[in-house]
C-alpha cells in the first residue's frame, strides 16, 4: 500500500515507529517489540536506518519493515538516508526493498558523525527524494520537517524553503521532529501552508520517561521545554516510576490536543518501549477514532 493513500481515506493517521539494534546487537530484540505492539491499531510502522549505514545494518532495517509487512500486515515506512553511502549503494538498498515488497522510504539526509566524516551520497534530502523518485517511480516517499527550524538552517524561513524543495521533488507526507510544546507546531503547520505546501504533516511525538532522555534528547534536537514541561520533570525527577507516568501522561495531553486541532497524524517513537506505546495508544485510541468518524 501507498501510505499517501491512508491520508486521503483517513483525517488522522496513527503510526509507530521502531529501531533496529545496534550493530553489536541482535536483531530479536526489536522482533520482541515488535511482538509486543502487535494487534494495536496503527496505520504504519516506521523503521529507523543502520547508523553508520554499512550494508549489515541497512540489511537489518530490510529484514524488519518485511517482518512488519508479512508477518502483522501492517504497512513499513522505511528509513533511507544520505550519509554513509554511495549512490550505487542506495541503488542496491531500494531495488532490496522492492524486492521484499516495501515500497514506501522516508528520505533523510541522516546524522552526521562528530567527526564529520562519512561518505554522502546526497548533500540535501530533497536530492535523494529525486534520486529515488527517478529511479523507480512506484516508490512513495515521505519526508521530515522541523517546528523549531533544522539545525544546519540559518532560520525557519529558509528551512520550509528548503522543504518545499523536498514536496517539490516528491515527498507526499511530512512527519516532524519531535516537540513538546504543540503551540510551536501549530504556528510551524500555518507556516507551511502559507509557503504552498499542502502535503499532510504528521506530528512526532517523543515521551520523556526517564531523566537522562531530557539532556541527550534537546541536545540532539534543539527541541525547546515548556514551562509546563519542565516543572514536571523537576517535580518528578527523583521518582524513577513517577517521572515515567508523568512523562506518558504529557504525551497523552499533548496528543489530545493535537487531534483536537486536526493534525493530520500522530507519529509515536516508541525508542522500542512496548509497554509506553500500549498505554499511550490505549488512552488515545477512541479521540482518534473519533476524528476519523467526523
Amino acid at each position: 500500500m501507498n501510505i499517501s493513500e491512508l491520508f486521503a481515506h483517513k483525517k488522522t493517521v496513527y503510526s509507530l515507529e521502531v529501531f533496529p539494534p545496534k550493530k553489536t546487537g541482535s536483531v530479536d530484540t526489536v522482533f520482541n517489540t515488535l511482538y509486543g505492539l502487535r494487534g494495536l491499531p496503527v496505520d504504519f510502522i516506521s523503521v529507523t536506518y543502520g547508523a553508520g549505514g554499512s550494508e549489515q545494518q541497512r540489511g537489518k532495517t530490510a529484514e524488519i519493515a518485511s517482518l512488519i509487512k508479512k508477518e502483522y500486515g501492517i504497512e513499513p515506512l522505511s528509513h533511507l538516508t544520505c550519509v554513509g553511502s554511495t549512490k550505487d549503494e542506495i541503488a542496491k538498498t531500494l531495488d532490496l526493498l522492492k524486492s521484499i515488497g516495501v515500497t514506501n522510504i522516508l528520505a533523510l539526509r541522516g546524522d552526521m558523525p562528530v567527526d564529520g566524516n562519512a561518505m554522502m551520497a546526497f548533500d540535501h534530502a530533497s536530492d535523494l527524494t529525486k534520486f529515488i523518485k527517478d529511479y523507480d517511480p512506484s516508490f512513495n516517499v515521505a519526508g521530515a520537517c522541523y517546528p523549531e527550524c533544522h539545525v544546519d538552517a540559518a532560520n525557519l524561513d529558509e528551512d520550509i524553503e528548503n522543504l518545499k524543495k523536498k514536496v517539490d521533488a516528491g515527498v507526499t507526507h511530512l512527519t516532524t521532529q519531535l516537540f513538546f510544546d504543540n503551540e510551536i507546531f501549530y504556528e510551524f503547520r500555518d507556516k507551511v501552508e502559507k509557503a504552498g505546501i499542502s502535503v499532510p504533516i504528521t506530528a512526532g511525538i517523543m515521551p520523556i520517561v526517564k531523566k537522562a532522555q531530557v539532556e541527550r534528547t534537546v541536545a540532539m534536537c534543539g527541541a525547546s521545554i515548556p514551562t509546563k514541561f519542565a516543572r514536571l520533570i523537576s517535580k518528578f525527577a527523583d521518582s524513577e516510576e513517577a517521572l515515567y507516568d508523568a512523562g506518558i501522561s504529557y504525551a497523552v495531553d499533548q496528543i489530545s490536543d493535537l487531534v483536537a486541532n486536526d493534525v493530520r497524524g500522530v507519529h509515536l517513537y516508541t525508542m522500542n518501549n512496548v509497554d509506553m506505546a500500549k498505554r499511550i495508544t490505549a488512552a488515545t485510541e477512541s479521540m482518534i477514532k473519533s476524528a476519523n468518524k467526523l
